[in-house]
């Protein structure tokens, strides 16, 4: 039988060493570091490939996975041995030691109870390895949020950036402004006469928003992870869904609708309208108290002025700060709203437009940047000291198409494996003091014309599996040739985790 080492992001180092362990796929995980109490979810991670599991069971016939941690090692880091009678791992902390768990998992996968001697050194090059999922667009379950967990996780992921506010739809419900959901969460279909959007038939919420106890769902399951989820609300463009819900939030009192519709629209926020502070204020307090994590993202991206041009309410502003042009308004609300959540102790990110018309209103230094507009527009964030998330939409942007094939689904552009693999957030030509600036980087998607949870994951993968082990290694340590032998075996592993996935050309 082939022994199958290959491993999807590749490890730093990994070494086959003679010899094999025959496990019959049980194992019993051992430790007596703070990983005890970790060890359940560690063992449930194993039992979804088929495996039987105890933990701390002494006099046990089951394969020893004994872990530990060492952590002097790297963050997130792991050493994983696996020698003729045992399996060892010491891990940084533990996330590492889930790391090294997903690791076996995919050997288990491949090669059954029979597992290949061998020695795996390995930790990320970059700390933010980010997947954005669009629920605005198109309403996803819980159920496939919490799969696609998982599929992160197996690649070795740790951030999920869920967009739940746009101009089709706003999805968390704020105590403070109940419209936004009651209206917000609803739009019509393109029908005549019109009739409510039924998405794509998920019955059981049929108002399309995150209730306080989904979210609450699901940020647990990503904890358990080692996720982090990282909420966007978005402003100052991008808001029909708030208007139609909220119309004197707007520069002409409307009246509004729910999108049904893609593009850029000319309604947003009113910045002459002070409320508009109070309702991004109650939604940052809500955001804050249903995600633990430390950052909250503030949109920024694609806002027209034509509406800021004729508002009186907006003109009056404009002259009261002595802006040059309306454009500058939108560098005084980024700023402010940065404002409003730092001094709630947390960190604001915006995408790389929050960085345009800074003149007058400079924006924080704590603002995180997140660039996606163009291959190398990580430069400006970096050069002035902001920490940046690259996410370059031509080879990041997962709602493009696999292949250029007019039978493709996707739109607007396209991305081969290939090309998204040749993605790396540092470039090359980056000094050490510009490389402390780079967080990582992050691949999205956007769910225009995605009503499908399998049509989504068609287009995720197997790309993401490319953008993982992009966002885990050096450009100096990829080898795409490699990357694709490698696709080829894992390519069953997620068949096995019944994921659909594009299976075409890959160049």
């Amino acid at each position: 039988m082939e022994k199958i080492i290959s491993i999807i992001p590749a490890p730093q180092l990994i070494a086959e060493k003679p010899g094999v362990l025959q496990t019959e796929n049980r194992f019993n995980l051992c430790s007596d570091s703070e990983l005890t109490s970790y060890l359940p979810f560690l063992a449930s991670q194993l039992e979804l490939c088929g495996c039987e599991c105890v933990v701390n069971k002494k006099g046990s016939p089951f394969c020893s996975i004994k872990l530990s941690l060492d952590k002097s090692q790297k963050p997130e880091a792991y050493v994983l041995n696996i020698t003729d009678r045992e399996i060892v791992i010491e891990a940084a902390d533990r996330a590492g030691s889930l790391f090294a768990i997903q690791s076996l998992k995919q050997l288990i996968i491949s090669n059954k109870n029979t597992l290949p001697c061998l020695e795996i050194c390995d930790y990320p090059a970059f700390k933010w390895r980010g997947f954005l999922l669009d629920t605005s667009r198109f309403f996803f379950s819980v159920e496939f949020i919490k799969k696609m967990l998982d599929v992160l996780s197996f690649h070795k992921m740790n951030r999920f950036h869920w967009h739940l506010t746009d101009d089709q739809g706003w999805r968390f419900n704020v105590p403070e402004f109940p419209l936004l959901t009651r209206v917000g969460s609803q739009r019509n279909a393109h029908t005549m006469p019109l009739m409510k959007d039924t998405y794509n038939d998920y019955k059981d919420h049929q108002n399309y928003f995150y209730t306080d106890k989904m979210i609450k769902e699901v940020v647990d399951y990503a904890e358990k992870l080692n996720i982090t989820i990282v909420p966007e609300v978005e402003l100052p463009g991008h808001v029909s869904a708030l208007l139609a819900s909220y119309p004197e939030y707007g520069c002409t009192g409307g009246p509004y609708q729910v999108e049904n519709r893609w593009g850029i629209f000319e309604d947003v926020l009113c910045l002459g309208n002070k409320g508009i502070l109070q309702l991004y204020t109650a939604a940052f307090k809500t955001l804050i108290r249903l995600f633990p994590g430390q950052w909250i993202h503030i949109g920024g991206d694609e806002c027209l002025t034509d509406r800021w041009e004729k508002c009186p309410k907006c003109q009056e502003l404009k002259a009261k700060l002595g802006l040059d042009s309306e454009k500058q308004l939108q560098s005084y609300i980024t700023k402010t709203m940065s404002e409003i959540i730092i001094s709630l102790g947390k960190t604001p990110i915006g995408w790389d437009e929050v960085l345009d018309n800074t003149e007058k209103e400079p924006l924080p230094k704590d603002v995180i940047v997140q660039s996606w507009r163009k291959a190398d527009g990580g430069r400006k964030p970096v050069g002035m000291k902001h920490f940046t998330i690259m996410s370059p939409q031509d080879k990041c942007y997962l709602n493009f198409k696999n292949y250029d094939n007019f039978e493709e689904p996707g739109r607007l552009s396209v991305t081969t494996v290939k090309k998204a693999y040749s993605f790396s957030p540092s470039a090359d030509d980056f000094g050490e003091e510009e490389k402390k600036y780079v967080l990582g980087g992050e691949c999205n998607l956007w769910t225009e014309d995605l009503p499908a949870s399998r049509v989504a994951e068609y287009m995720m993968f197997p790309r993401l599996c490319a953008l993982s082990e992009s966002m885990w290694l050096d450009n100096s340590k990829k080898d795409f040739e490699r990357f694709k032998k490698s696709l080829d075996n894992h390519k069953k592993r997620l068949r096995f985790m019944d994921v659909l996935y594009y299976d075409g050309k890959v160049e």
